[in-house]
């Protein structure tokens, strides 16, 4: 019941902040100016979950920045509802419009999907050193109901072919490291990577983790770790 009930709180906070996030000022460029560290230079490039414009992961941005990261937030993914090729080609042309190299890749949910396909793609693999996945499916999700098939939602389904394939293609995958909270009821499985690192958090939910501060901590750390990994 407390689960259930965390679950309940965690969807209200998911809600509430997608509402936000089209009402939010700003700039997608905001966070693109490096801090004085050499150290912290490495550029990050921020994918977001289904339906999650590029506002929504404004909280995470502007930690993230706060080390001297200069972080990358793609409005051309507008709602990011649009199959998996689609939002990867539009990472794509990001990575070679800004000429980016030993890029990070931080995603959350759909968005760790998107950015295994980028990391995949032949032509931009070399500018991606790796990714920090945030409760992403990587086996999919058993809330992906066969009446969502048609739907947008319908891409999570575990036996679907967007998460097969992928599933299939492991050459990556030691260059990702899938983050997975203490309980996320939208993944009820968990989001596992087989060969990956995988790193279960103290923090529950699946929305609010990406405003959790301790959480921010743990992605910056792990993006230090990334950091010159072999391709």
């Amino acid at each position: 019941m407390r689960r259930w009930a965390a679950g309940l709180v965690d969807w209200a906070y998911g809600v509430a902040w997608w509402l936000r996030a089209f009402v939010r000022a700003g700039t997608p460029d905001a966070f693109l100016e490096a801090g004085p560290d050499a150290a912290h230079h490495t550029p990050l490039v921020l994918l977001p979950g289904i339906w999650e414009r590029w506002p929504y992961l404004v909280p995470l941005a502007r930690a993230l920045h706060a080390h001297g990261h200069p972080v990358h937030l793609i409005p051309a993914l507008r709602g990011n509802g649009g199959p998996l090729p689609d939002a990867a080609r539009i990472v794509a042309d990001h990575l070679r419009e800004r000429r980016l190299t030993g890029a990070i890749l931080v995603a959350h949910s759909k968005g760790g999907l998107i950015g295994k396909l980028v990391m995949l793609d032949p032509d931009v693999a070399d500018r991606v050193s790796g990714m920090v996945a945030l409760s992403t499916p990587f086996g999919g999700s058993s809330l992906s109901w066969p009446i969502l098939a048609r739907s947008p939602l319908g891409l999570f389904a575990p036996r679907g072919r967007a998460i097969t394939d992928l599933a299939a293609q492991v050459e990556v995958n030691a260059r990702i490291i899938a983050l997975q909270p203490s309980h996320d009821q939208v993944i009820p499985g968990g989001g596992r990577l087989t060969g990956a690192r995988n790193v279960t958090l103290e923090a529950a939910g699946h929305f609010r983790p990406l405003r959790n501060a301790q959480v921010h901590r743990v992605i910056h750390e792990l993006v230090h770790e990334l950091e010159g990994t072999p391709q």
